[in-house]
């Protein structure tokens, strides 16, 4: 089947427009020139621009002895019966042992992944060694037979042992990880195996910045070194269960994404599938062959920190000279006692702005970036300890918003407003970004020529009051925000009065408004027009609870089941505008962006019957990346509420907001 790209909508193998939204199956734009181009191209013809969609094939010969359990005995694997017939699982490579294939063959007999390099002669290849190599995907909107394996296997509709037969062992680490999430783990494409060659192919982040080069620039500090010694423990820990702590002991294998954040090239699996580069290569040619069969320790990681500061030719401070003593001598034993040595030289860097805070206390909406593992919850392995929260700074703030008549209604009565401001003053040693952005989003209600002016007026008033009061280089207090949502429902209310509106025909809105002061937020609202934000450790989040029946009985202690079965469990029990100040009582919240978080204002078109909450990892996660443009992904969410629901106005405001480190200030 064929996988939109626009809304994600399941479409039969020949066709060539999506059925739901109808975007071309076998076009696509330029992201430089927006030229059209085919789907299978690599380059765009227009500009050279880098089009295609390019997996790294990562193909290993198995020692001969060796067979996965359930396979036939020429190697080739069962066939397993899918949803739409049977298939081979996975497909057979059609790889020649005796001869090389060239640049444009195809590494599968469906002809789906080109060769972008030369593949060398297999026969030529020691069993547990690997080839490494680029492939275009030339059917790229296609579902992969391993996904498509998984998913039927998560439906009941292949058994475990079959399931388990048709996947390398090579890919089962890259599995078992994709459950966590983690960006700093590669993305599994697909995987096949006949006989004893094995594929897999993920993501191809052999372009991607190396550790080393980062490592050695002057203008890295001591506190940013830490940090990424820190993100190795936490991947060290989450790798230990499946035995691919090696894949941390490859200095070029150490990669950093778009955001600095340290990432794998790929999982290395014990014993070791491909040399060791760099000098810690020679701290593990030199064990005996005993000490190699021991499990690896957190001694390895000292080395590989050893091998980084020799190789970048950086001198080491004085605390760190002590811990990696310390490790080489064994006095750290634990990775619980190397990230508390870690916090604690991190702490003595930063000690004017750290904020320590005991385990037990949250904060809410928040989470830390630097030294903190909770996201490794669910292999038991947190550690009870202080978490220190290093200062971050915004490095980006970007949003599009747009709204939608729905496909039911006559007329919009919903209306947002978007105010943002950006200074930034980058020198070669410094780099500072001040950014201001005030989002406001409301939901009419009164009919034609009320809910629709009630909302417009609410968000004039609410702009035009801190254009004049929010002038200093901080967000507003609490006291402020309240009096411009008190100055909006009295403005709405006045209109109400003047116009001599009684009853249902009084009109009203509902509000839901976001302010940014570089990493600082606020949030208000009132009613049920909500607030959400999506990051990578913590996924989808409701920031606001609706101002509603249901909420309200649920927070007097009424089960949620009894309390949502009362007829008027959705009427709401605030509103900006139907009558005086005293009746409302806005929500106001505060926290920081200790993250790169994704903030969503959603109507009720686009947030009834848990849309967002089905579809955020498909339509929201995406969108965390700065290379994803947020005008596209409004329209998508515009698009997927009027599929789903469209029984109301749909309007939605996206800000994608990126941190990093606030190291120029500790320097």
């Amino acid at each position: 089947m064929l996988i939109c790209p626009q809304c994600k909508f399941e479409n039969s193998n020949t066709n060539k427009f999506c059925q739901n939204c109808g975007a071309s199956l076998t076009q696509k734009f330029c992201p430089e020139c927006s030229t059209s181009v085919p789907i299978n191209a690599q380059n765009c013809p227009n500009c050279g621009a880098d089009c295609g969609t390019v997996w790294w094939a990562i193909i290993a010969k198995q020692p001969s002895f060796f067979r996965e359990i359930g396979t036939g005995g020429d190697g080739r694997n069962e066939e397993v019966e899918t949803d739409e017939g049977a298939i081979s699982s996975p497909s057979a490579v059609p790889l020649s042992t005796t001869s090389h294939l060239v640049v444009g063959s195809y590494l599968d007999p469906e002809q789906r992944y080109q060769l972008l390099e030369p593949l060398p002669t297999l026969e030529e290849l020691i069993p547990n060694t690997e080839v490494c190599i680029k492939v275009l995907d030339c059917h790229p909107y296609q579902i992969a037979p391993l996904a498509a394996m998984l998913e039927n296997h998560q439906k009941g509709l292949v058994t475990p042992s079959v399931a388990a037969s048709g996947i390398p062992l090579l890919a089962k680490p890259y599995i078992a990880l994709q459950a966590y999430g983690h960006p700093g783990i590669p993305e599994i494409h697909d995987a096949w195996q006949q006989g004893d060659i094995q594929v897999v192919l993920i993501q191809d982040r052999s372009n991607w910045p190396r550790l080393l080069e980062r490592w050695q620039e002057n203008t890295t500090s001591s506190l940013q070194i830490l940090h990424w010694c820190y993100q190795m423990t936490q991947l060290w820990t989450l790798l230990e269960p499946v035995n691919c702590c090696p894949s941390l002991l490859d200095l070029s294998n150490l990669l950093l994404d778009e955001d600095q954040t340290l990432t794998l090239g790929r999982l290395y699996t014990e014993p070791l599938t491909s040399p060791i580069t760099a000098d810690v290569s020679l701290d593990i040619s030199e064990q005996t062959d005993a000490e190699k069969q021991q499990p690896l320790t957190i001694q390895a990681l000292g080395r590989v920190w050893q091998a980084l500061f020799r190789q970048s030719q950086r001198t080491q401070f004085g605390s760190i000279v002590q811990m990696l003593g310390d490790l080489e001598l064994g006095k750290i034993e634990t990775m619980a006692q190397l990230r508390s040595r870690l916090e604690e030289m991190s702490t003595e860097i930063v000690a004017p702005t750290v904020e320590t805070l005991p385990p037990t206390q949250e904060q809410y909406a928040t989470a830390p970036t630097m030294l903190q593992v909770d996201e490794l919850e669910n292999l038991n392995m947190k550690d009870d300890m202080p978490t220190v929260v290093l200062p971050m700074q915004l490095s980006s703030l970007q949003d599009a918003g747009q709204t939608d008549v729905g496909r039911q209604r006559h007329h919009n009565e919903d209306f947002f407003g978007i105010e943002s401001y950006i200074n930034k003053i980058e020198l070669p040693k410094t780099r500072v970004l001040q950014a201001r952005g005030l989002y406001i989003l409301c939901d009419g209600m009164g009919g034609h020529a009320g809910g629709e002016v009630a909302s417009e007026l609410a968000v004039n008033t609410i702009r035009q009051y801190f254009q004049q009061q929010w002038t200093a280089n901080q967000l507003p207090t609490e006291d402020e925000i309240r009096q411009a949502v008190y100055l909006a429902n009295q403005a709405i209310y006045d209109l109400n009065q003047k116009d001599a509106r009684s009853g249902v025909g009084r009109m009203g809105t509902t509000l839901v408004m976001l302010l940014i002061q570089d990493s600082h937020v606020a949030v208000a609202h009132v009613g049920d027009s909500r607030l959400y934000c999506v990051t990578h450790k913590r996924g989808l989040e409701q920031i606001t609870i609706d101002h509603e029946v249901g909420q309200r009985e649920i927070s007097r202690g009424v089960e949620a089941s009894i309390a949502y079965a009362r007829p008027d469990a959705y009427q709401l029990t605030q509103a900006l505008g139907p009558r005086d100040e005293n009746s409302i009582n806005p929500d106001v919240d505060f926290f920081e962006i200790n993250e790169d978080t994704l903030f969503l204002l959603a109507s009720d078109g686009l947030s009834d019957n848990d849309l967002l909450e089905s579809h955020w990892q498909s339509h929201l996660v995406p969108l965390l990346g700065s290379g994803t443009n947020l005008e596209a992904g409004v329209t998508d969410l515009i698009d997927l509420a009027n599929q789903y629901n469209g029984h109301d106005n749909i309007t939605a405001i996206l800000i994608r907001a990126k941190v990093r480190p606030n190291l120029d200030s500790q320097r």
